[in-house]
């Protein structure tokens, strides 16, 4: 592992070893091309591979139908927060907003900023955002709703998706996007930024219903509308290569050595099983998160004081740990177990905090 550590970071998170090595083994020399893909053009018919089967295995991996156009953007999901109203919400008509954390608050304020009909149908802040509402009373009428798929921070995820009639659903899968099997049909938009679970930074992935486009303003800038990026097949402009090359890296290693979103999937719940049952057992870590809404990606936990939790990150980052502090707005720690993270990482977690619960507990 030539001194790597189990990474446990919440974003920009770990990669799969075997993707590394490969952009490692032809940084300098990209596809017999003399040059890195850090130096290629965007116009070559290098990149032009990489971009197109980037998208051919996102289809793939997510059963997308010609209905639905695959872009990838820049400005991360932060943009979207903007982008979506600003696009998808036609004057006089209102959107519902799911309040479940600390990207969705910010994505509802950004929307609001459009001077727009914005309706928050849930929240689940009465409880430090510890749950995913349920029974939700979405408008018939709305342009559409908005989620936030996984929580970060606060560690929680939608078990199931809402269903929301007719009302085109859209959400911000950050943080889980191709880690779990879903129908994709009742969406009008799915955003991600690649920082989590395809990639590194500098590139988003949208995913968006042809009927969607009919929406977008002919008065919007035009590096702000959805239909340029569609209209030119992300090229517009020169997109961020390096981060698009990776993702196309890391969407062939899900494909072709997991075996495809069902099998990760599978993956996931055994981890997040085998950390939560670590937590759960102890009687010295306590999950932040109710039991029903508790996240695959992100495992979030305390320890008896503020005292112990800074020994926790400190020791377990001695042992090949890194990556554990909680988020600074709410504290504690977090584990967050994204696809990269391998079970043998899950299971020397585990180790290590029943070593710290007999030692401290």
């Amino acid at each position: 592992m030539n001194g790597r550590i189990y990474n446990f970071n919440p974003g920009p998170a770990a990669l799969p070893l075997p993707v590394l090595e490969e952009i490692q083994a032809e940084f300098l020399n990209f596809k017999g091309s003399g040059m890195s893909i850090t130096e290629v053009s965007h116009r070559s018919k290098w990149f032009d591979e990489v971009i197109q089967d980037a998208t051919a295995c996102v289809r793939r991996l997510l059963k997308l139908d010609e209905i639905f156009n695959v872009l990838f953007l820049q400005g991360g999901a932060s943009l979207q927060f903007c982008m979506v109203p600003m696009n998808l919400l036609p004057e006089g008509q209102s959107a519902d907003y799911v309040n479940t954390g600390t990207w969705a608050t910010k994505a509802i304020k950004e929307a609001k900023i459009q001077g727009r009909g914005i309706k928050v149908v849930a929240s689940s802040e009465d409880k430090n955002f510890s749950y995913i509402p349920t029974d939700i009373a979405f408008s018939p009428d709305a342009a559409y709703a908005h989620i936030t798929s996984n929580n970060t921070i606060k560690g929680t995820q939608w078990q199931s998706f809402p269903d929301t009639g007719a009302v085109p659903l859209i959400s911000d899968m950050s943080s889980d996007i191709m880690s779990r099997s879903f129908d994709v049909s009742p969406f009008g938009l799915i955003y991600a930024g690649a920082q989590k679970n395809l990639g590194p930074t500098g590139v988003t992935l949208i995913i968006i219903r042809r009927d969607m486009l009919e929406r977008v303003p002919q008065d919007l800038p035009t590096m702000l509308k959805y239909t340029t990026f569609v209209d030119h097949k992300s090229m517009f402009n020169t997109p961020p290569c390096f981060a698009v090359y990776t993702v196309q890296l890391v969407l062939r290693w899900l494909e072709e050595t997991i075996g495809g979103v069902e099998k990760m999937e599978k993956i996931n719940r055994e981890k997040a099983s085998f950390l939560y049952r670590a937590i759960d057992e102890s009687g010295f870590y306590t999950g932040t998160a109710e039991k029903e809404s508790r996240s695959l990606m992100n495992v979030t936990f305390l320890l008896p004081s503020e005292d112990l939790e800074k020994q926790f990150v400190q020791q377990a980052l001695e042992h090949g740990l890194g990556g554990l502090k909680g988020h600074r707005s709410v504290g504690g720690c977090r584990a967050s177990i994204y696809n990269a993270t391998n079970l043998d990482a899950v299971k020397a977690l585990a180790d290590f905090m029943e070593e710290f619960a007999r030692k401290n507990g």
